[in-house]
């Protein structure tokens, strides 16, 4: 058994667990043992999943699964992508199990089918007391699909897609709105304070809605769903469609599984010459450019950030110098959460990292470079018990520089 069918499995005990847990605080949050002042209705698009889903005539199920056995390339690119396991990402188990907000399932599990109970409203407001119902129509199997097909291709009996009419064994019906940003801005723009020390603030919707990319038509799809010619299903001709692996950040959520990953930034850069005097003074110039991404960089997660590392080292491999220059959010978590800093690089937005050192005396040298991409730090991994389990950087950029001193 690989990690990944491991994580699974653990993420079926834990969803057990936590559903138990939340049985047996129905005194509490059942509808019948409050007041009906007590409770505060939902009012806010997030906090509600997608509703529940008929199975389209012609389909015998909606999972992602069954629709690969028609559009097995997609199904195929579908499973690589960070989507499908947005339950069983490591990060989301740790966090969600610490406080249980059942909110979170709206966007890791978008479908009203992939969630155990029906969620009424809060009493006093409060997310971890959300007043609920069984759900009857609750798919365990559709869950573990996180992000699953029908997340955006199927509403009210029908399959949406952006053409239409098909010769599919299922009614296609047209939809160009619903399949658009929208549909991703709706999890990837969500701002709230769910307690004093548990913040969302996914703020990417926003980033790109007041920038070149919305100007230029660009949108979410451009980018992370770029378009190909093939078949859409097996025994049908090509026609326009998309890639669906939704390449993204690049580092991968399992440690044994890779990620497509897109170029954000423009790199410039200077030159060292081969030799220098002692007394001289090196200067190393590192441009970054914003210029493909039509939000900031880091985006999403609060946590991410960019490190720029600068490192001079002798022939022995001793470091004689060393800077580095952070890019990102900085938070405060308790006593309560709160944004301390930003400089994530906004779209089209152009820095430059200088290096400067004076040399004093003779031999070889070597001058590294290296831009690397963080989930987050160490520190916040080991308080969550998955350090060394997850995945938390990929290297985007690395140069070296040998020369000698006189």
């Amino acid at each position: 058994m690989n990690q990944k069918s491991i994580l699974i499995l653990l993420t079926i005990i834990s969803i057990v667990m936590i559903t138990s847990t939340l049985t047996d605080c129905d005194n509490t949050r059942n509808p019948s043992t409050i007041q009906q002042n007590d409770t505060i209705p939902l009012t806010r698009h997030w906090e509600s999943p997608i509703p529940h889903q008929e199975i389209p005539e012609g389909l015998s199920s909606i999972s992602a699964a069954s629709c690969g056995a028609c559009h097995q390339e997609i199904y195929e690119e579908w499973k690589r992508s960070t989507h499908a396991v947005a339950l069983q990402d490591l990060q989301f188990q740790a966090e969600w199990k610490k406080d249980s907000i059942i909110s979170c399932l709206n966007c890791h599990t978008p479908l009203q089918n992939q969630q155990a109970f029906i969620v009424k409203g809060f009493i006093n407001g409060d997310h971890k007391t959300p007043v609920k119902e069984p759900n009857p129509h609750f798919d365990q199997a559709l869950q573990l699909e996180s992000i699953t097909c029908a997340t955006c291709h199927v509403r009210d009996g029908h399959v949406i897609g952006t053409i239409g009419h098909t010769n599919a064994p299922h009614k296609t019906i047209k939809d160009v709105a619903l399949l658009s940003e929208q549909i991703c801005i709706s999890c990837h723009n969500v701002v709230d304070e769910l307690n004093p020390v548990l913040v969302c603030t996914f703020e990417t919707g926003d980033e790109w809605n007041n920038n070149w990319a919305k100007k230029a038509g660009k949108t979410c799809i451009s980018c992370h769903m770029p378009e190909t010619e093939r078949p859409i299903a097996a025994g049908m001709d090509n026609r326009r469609s998309h890639v669906h692996h939704f390449p993204g950040s690049g580092i991968p959520k399992f440690q044994d599984s890779k990620a497509e990953g897109l170029v954000s930034m423009e790199i410039k850069e200077s030159r060292l010459d081969d030799s220098y005097a002692v007394g001289d003074t090196i200067n190393y110039f590192l441009e970054i450019k914003n210029s493909f991404a039509g939000h900031a960089i880091p985006t999403g997660d609060p946590e991410r950030f960019f490190l720029i590392t600068f490192r001079l080292q002798d022939s022995r491999g001793n470091t004689i110098r060393e800077e580095t220059h952070r890019i990102g959010e900085h938070w405060q978590w308790y006593p309560v959460a709160k944004k301390l800093s930003d400089n994530n690089l906004k779209p089209l937005e152009e820095r430059t990292y200088a290096f400067h050192h004076k040399l004093r005396k003779k031999g070889l040298f070597t001058l590294s470079v290296a831009i690397t991409k963080h989930r987050m730090t160490e520190e916040n991994a080991k308080y969550h018990d998955i350090f060394g389990k997850y995945p938390l950087s990929i290297e985007v950029f690395k140069k070296q520089f040998k020369f000698s001193i006189t």
